[in-house]
């Protein structure tokens, strides 16, 4: 064997020993996680601090947070996580707050990332006034993603507190934009950036519950514009109209057909346009969500979006014979990649695993998270819900109920060890 096969053998070899090493440090012998002594204690402890999660859920869910003006948030997650133990604690170039925690592996260990959004629908003017009865808290944000970014702090606290040393790295971040318009733009940087080539799995918690998001739900938005010069409703009367343009599309959407399975959506949003009520306006727009769990069948439902677009505006033109001739703009606003993986991928059977060591159900659904992105990459990937019970998300009718909801506490710091592993030493 001359020296460059030789060479290039030894790194075929290098490469299995890191994909088997990886691999290895995931179990689904949750039982036998449970023998060691700090992880059993770890298990009871982060359920007795669980009054103080949650006063701390409450304490985040009170700083506003809306996307791209997640600051405030941001530093206060920014002190907790040095004030935890966490090292290199950072704010990277978008905003994500990261906190890091080593593990005894070594550079070819895995490394997972544990996420949580900070950034919420509401205004930075909303009134974030907790109303408690019993239980149920009532707080816009409470449940999404509040009792997410809480378990970051729950967690981390509870490896510490216990000196569990994992076999893998850890490395939690608060992520900024997941919601609206936001267009995962924190995880994007994570992988494209700031943590590029290093993810080797991820889990984002976000909401209420007890299930498990294990797929990719891809979403295109647009916001769509017709303009044209405007004028006197009466004096001008006899010119294309951009908001009876928008009109037109709306309603050619309104009638689209999509498949019941694989499910697929369209839902317009957000409509704006016009100055007075005696003014033809100058211009009108509104936004468009188009989802799917198929790609193709997304690609389909754009492709007609589109169509359907051009026909509008031919149709508003030709109905005033092109006088005051309109222009459209379809600008792309959003694009959240589709993605599957095997249901009985590593990941996913230590989540089921858990699930059955602590008598929850298996509820494994597809979803829009910040996990759309390392799915859609062919990294293993899922959302877990943090317990309780929400109802009315992105509603300020939002409320969140606490009962029970140590186990969302449990299971999560469960399926983490499960990934990394802890070390024997």
């Amino acid at each position: 064997m001359n020296i460059k096969l030789k060479r290039i053998f030894a790194l075929l070899l290098i490469a299995v020993f890191q994909t088997v090493f990886i691999q290895a440090q995931v179990t689904t012998d949750i039982d036998g996680l449970m023998k060691n002594a700090k992880v059993k204690n770890a298990f009871e402890f982060i359920k007795q601090i669980e009054p103080e999660t949650v006063e701390e859920q409450i304490k985040i869910a009170e700083i506003p947070a809306p996307t791209f003006e997640e600051q405030k948030r941001g530093e206060y997650f920014r002190k907790r996580f040095a004030e935890i133990g966490l090292k290199n604690v950072r704010v990277d170039g978008v905003g994500n707050v990261i906190g890091e925690r080593a593990g005894t592996g070594g550079k070819d260990a895995p490394t997972l990332v544990l996420a949580a959004h900070l950034d919420t629908v509401f205004a930075m003017d909303t009134l974030l006034k907790t109303v408690r009865t019993g239980t149920v808290i009532k707080l816009p944000g409470i449940g999404d993603d509040a009792r997410g970014l809480t378990l970051l702090l729950a967690i981390a606290r509870t490896l510490e507190k216990h000196n569990i040393e994992t076999v893998g790295n850890i490395i939690f971040v608060a992520n900024v934009a997941e919601e609206g318009l936001g267009d995962l733009k924190g995880v994007r940087h994570l992988f494209n950036e700031e943590l590029k080539g290093k993810i080797t799995h991820f889990i984002s918690i976000d909401g209420t519950g007890l299930g498990v998001t294990t797929g990719a739900v891809g979403s295109k938005r647009y916001r769509v514009t017709f303009s044209g010069p405007g004028g006197h409703s009466y004096g001008a009367f006899g010119m294309a109209n951009p908001i009876h343009a928008v009109g037109r599309l709306i309603a050619k959407i309104s009638e689209f057909q999509t498949p019941l399975e694989p499910k697929t959506t369209f839902s317009v949003g957000v409509i704006r346009g016009g100055t007075s009520v005696n003014s033809i306006a100058a211009e009108a727009s509104f936004d468009l969500d188009m989802r799917s769990v198929d790609p193709k069948e997304l690609e389909k439902l754009d492709k007609l979006f589109k169509l359907n677009a051009r026909a509008a505006l031919d149709e508003e033109n030709a109905r005033w014979k092109d006088q005051g001739k309109l222009t459209l703009d379809v600008k792309l606003i959003g694009d959240r990649p589709t993605g599957t993986q095997l249901q009985n991928s590593p990941i996913i059977k230590t989540a089921s695993s858990v699930n059955k060591f602590m008598k929850i159900e298996d509820k494994f659904a597809f979803a829009s998270t910040d996990s759309n992105l390392p799915i859609s990459l062919g990294i293993p990937a899922i959302m877990i819900d943090g317990g309780g019970i929400g109802k009315g998300a992105h509603s300020l009718g939002e409320q969140w109920d606490s009962t029970d909801s140590h186990l969302g506490s449990q299971r999560a710091l469960l399926i983490v060890l499960g990934i990394v592993g802890v070390s024997q030493n």
